[in-house]
């Protein structure tokens, strides 16, 4: 029970730190070009919002690998 815990924990900590990572780099992003009012609210709600999506998918991303390297481990284990 501990360690799904853990597991959680740790979850949680790689999809903000996804998050946060997208939207520091979305800060490159020129949406001048994109609308009319880029420092409004909406457009900075729509950045959190992008900044989300691709930080979820970027962290299932990073989970699903953490979770295959770790099953690899049986592969090669002796019987």
């Amino acid at each position: 029970m501990s360690e799904l815990a853990w597991n959680g924990l740790f979850s949680i900590f790689v999809t903000l730190g996804c998050i946060a990572l997208s939207w520091v780099l979305l800060q490159e992003v020129r949406f001048d070009r994109l609308m009319q009012h880029s420092r409004s609210p909406r457009a900075r709600m729509l950045q959190l919002l992008i900044a989300v999506i691709l930080g979820h998918l970027a962290a299932k991303f990073v989970l699903d690998y953490w979770q295959w390297a770790g099953s690899v481990k049986w592969l090669f284990r002796s019987s």
